[in-house]
């Protein structure tokens, strides 16, 4: 499975593999939210390179799978920004 951002109309933005894509479906594994993030312009530099700032960042923990509906974005992610995205802290409400 491919790493993916994947951008949905009400549901935000996501990292993960890529198990299924259909129309505006879209099944991810091992996937985390990007709530909020630091360091970089967009999505796509976030596909591509990751973050400058991982402290800044707001990612909250995987989830083995998630089902997402009103997919409007795949953007394919390089092993870099997959790299990237594993190392940014995971984001928690205390």
């Amino acid at each position: 499975m491919k790493n993916v951002v994947v951008r949905t109309e009400n549901a935000g933005a996501f990292f993960g593999k890529l198990e299924s894509h259909n129309g505006n479906e879209a099944t991810l594994c091992d996937a985390r939210r990007l709530w909020y993030w630091s360091g970089a312009s967009s999505l796509s530099e976030i596909a591509m390179k990751g973050v400058s700032n991982p402290e800044g960042c707001k990612f909250p923990c995987k989830v083995d799978r998630i089902a997402l509906i009103g997919v409007i974005e795949v953007i394919d992610a390089t092993e870099e920004a997959a790299k990237n995205i594993d190392e940014v802290p995971v984001w928690t409400q205390h």
